[in-house]
């Protein structure tokens, strides 16, 4: 209801306004409409871009594990954007599709301050990079992961979440 009378209005204010034309204009002449795209369509990322979704916990990881959401609210929530089994397996959605990626290294959470992973596939190369910012039974880390394509699209986004066992 609210978007038809924004519409209304805005067509009122359009016509209600109009300046009398000249018969004959030099130049080139611009229609001063914008048309705005309505932010609630659904639509596909573009392929310079890469959309970081979440997800709940992965089933398949059943011991061991490293799992980051974006910030603390969305960890306590339980909305992940990375969780791996702490050993070869890494799991992100990435353009609306849930990916099971291999672990190229990582860091050993036990002995060091800081946290590093590389993740690569054909699509994406992800990196994580983060600092222990508490631990206890499991390590808790605060960073930013890192995701490229091999167009040169460069997605960085904090993280926060952590390891143990």
């Amino acid at each position: 209801m609210m978007k038809y009378a924004m519409v209304f209005a805005a067509a009122l204010a359009l016509t209600s306004c109009k300046k009398d034309q000249p018969a004959h204009t030099t130049g080139s002449v611009q229609d001063s409409l914008n048309i705005v795209q309505d932010s609630t369509s659904i639509s596909k990322p573009s392929a310079g871009t890469i959309e970081i979704g979440t997800f709940p916990f992965p089933k398949e990881i059943k011991e061991c594990s490293c799992y980051f959401a974006k910030n603390k609210a969305d960890f306590e929530a339980e909305r992940y954007i990375y969780a791996d089994d702490a050993g070869k397996t890494a799991y992100v959605k990435l353009n609306g599709s849930r990916l099971v990626m291999n672990l190229i290294s990582s860091s050993d959470m036990e002995v060091d301050e800081e946290l590093s992973k590389e993740i690569e596939s054909d699509d994406y190369k992800i990196s994580i990079k983060g600092k222990k910012i508490k631990g206890e039974e499991a390590l808790l880390f605060e960073g930013t992961m890192r995701i490229e394509k091999p167009d040169g699209t460069v997605v960085t986004t904090p993280i926060y979440g952590e390891c143990g066992c």
